[in-house]
């Protein structure tokens, strides 16, 4: 039989997706947590960097400004620009910290630089196409002498008659960059924390928020599992209508059982009581005509019940309510079969090594099981045996399942022959008394509850009946990630 469960996938028109409502709001919490702290970091990262530029250019300025004032002080002699700064690096060669003086107007280029330049000479930010700022100096980056990054600051100067100047100062980037750095390195470390904790925080405040909803589920699987009649407990303004219109619905659900049981009852009573009377009268005239309609109307009586039985199923089937402990249903049918089959000394055994509970009614039960121990009983040569076991759970399930298997030792049934076992009112054996009707209905039963039953070859040597049917343990979660 297939492993899907029909009945419940066309009632409900629904299908579940692995991902829930819980991992969806945590995913998006978590996203949305990491893109907002990421653009966050980005943009503190961005203003961070352009405030260490402006303190380092102001740094810069410093210098450029020094330099500034002693051309416009110093004597004619002296005007190229002092011997150094007050800063020793502008005295190391090389050290990244430079200065440089010169003169733009006369035929000749004059240029004056700190010792530190050595032999070299500082790139012009106008030749890199850096555009003049505020107050007419420019700023930007460039390579150094050593090829390292450097950080310039540069001026024109017009000191009138005595000349046009250009005035740069530059330093490498190495501080700056080591400052910027170890700012991101710390804030990428505070806003990891800062994003665990709020993953954290939204894991706590789900499973706070969503617990109503789990109390609601768990009390609509109690009413299914035949545990409750109605949802009871406290909910939140959002739920409690929810969870009131369910118990009227539940409500409505019984009250069109109960009528549609009467009106089953009562044209059983209808139907059977003519069909009796008729039966009965045909038997007080001998003949042929009174043989057939007697012969007819015991088809018709057996069909009728054999419909309205079918009735009364399918409406139990649907009911919400209703669970069954199958081991005690079970051994009281096996010690009544002892004893009608007493004569022939047949035995009868159980093998149901854990508890398990139907989800339907006990009469159903009894109906399906018993068909299928009396046909086993009556082709067995000694023993039957019936073996209960709950299925391997399915997490894409809606319901959980359990099997009855049933085995005889009898001459079995050949595998073509096993469909037309359990069509309706088929008997392949006319000397075994019967009707034809039991495995059709037991079959029909299972079908409503969702389940089966299918035949097969027996170990012990005659007919297995596999019987298929919903428990009231529930499907286990899936794995939540």
């Amino acid at each position: 039989m297939s492993r899907s469960d029909p009945v419940a996938g066309k009632a409900s028109g629904w299908a579940a997706s692995r991902i829930s409502i819980a991992k969806r709001l945590f995913l998006s919490a978590a996203i949305l947590s990491f893109a907002i702290l990421f653009l966050a970091g980005a943009l503190l990262t961005a203003v961070y960097r352009q405030a260490a530029e402006r303190n380092f250019d102001e740094r810069l300025n410093v210098y450029l400004r020094a330099l500034i004032t002693d051309i416009a002080t110093a004597s004619e002699a002296d005007r190229a620009g002092p011997d150094e700064l007050s800063d020793p690096q502008f005295a190391l060669a090389l050290s990244g910290w430079y200065w440089q003086i010169t003169r733009l107007d006369g035929d000749q280029r004059q240029i004056r630089s700190s010792r530190s330049l050595f032999a070299a000479r500082l790139p012009r930010l106008s030749d890199l196409g850096v555009p003049v700022g505020i107050g007419g100096a420019r700023q930007g980056y460039a390579k150094g002498p050593d090829d390292r990054r450097l950080r310039i600051v540069e001026r024109i100067v017009d000191a009138g008659d005595d000349g046009i100047y250009l005035v740069q100062v530059g330093a490498t980037t190495a501080e700056l960059e080591s400052a910027i750095e170890q700012f991101e390195a710390y804030l990428t470390v505070t806003f990891t924390l800062l994003a665990l904790a709020l993953i954290a925080s939204s894991a706590l405040q789900l499973r706070y928020g969503l617990a109503p909803l789990r109390q609601l589920r768990e009390g609509v699987a109690a009413i299914r599992r035949g545990e409750a009649e109605s949802i009871s407990g406290v909910y939140p303004l959002d739920l409690a209508p929810l969870a009131g219109e369910l118990n009227l619905l539940i409500g409505a659900n019984r009250a069109v059982v109960e009528r549609a049981r009467t009106q089953v009852g009562n044209l059983a009573h209808a139907l059977k009581t003519p069909l009796s009377v008729v039966i009965n009268e045909a038997a007080l005239e001998p003949g042929p005509l009174s043989a057939k309609v007697a012969e007819q109307a015991a088809i018709m009586r057996d069909q009728v019940g054999y419909y309205l039985d079918r009735a009364r199923a399918a409406v139990r089937a649907g009911m919400l309510t209703g669970s069954t402990e199958v081991e005690p249903v079970i051994r009281a049918l096996l010690a009544a079969f002892e004893k009608i089959y007493a004569d022939r000394a047949l035995e009868f055994s159980l093998d149901a090594p854990s508890p398990i509970r139907f989800l339907g009614e006990k009469q159903d039960l009894e109906e399906m099981i018993g068909n299928l121990i009396d046909n086993a009983g009556k082709w067995a040569r000694g023993s039957v045996n019936v073996t209960v076991a709950a299925e391997t759970p399915d997490p894409d399930a809606e319901r959980s399942f359990f099997h009855i298997v049933i085995d005889d030792d009898g001459l079995g049934l050949p595998a073509d022959r096993r469909e037309e076992a359990i069509a309706r009112g088929r008997r392949l054996d006319e000397t075994k008394p019967g009707s034809g009707l039991g495995l059709s209905i037991v079959v029909d039963l299972a079908t409503m509850y969702g389940g089966g039953l299918t035949l097969d070859a027996s170990p012990a040597g005659g007919l297995r009946a596999q019987l298929r049917l919903p428990s009231t343990q529930n499907p286990p979660e899936p794995t939540r990630s």
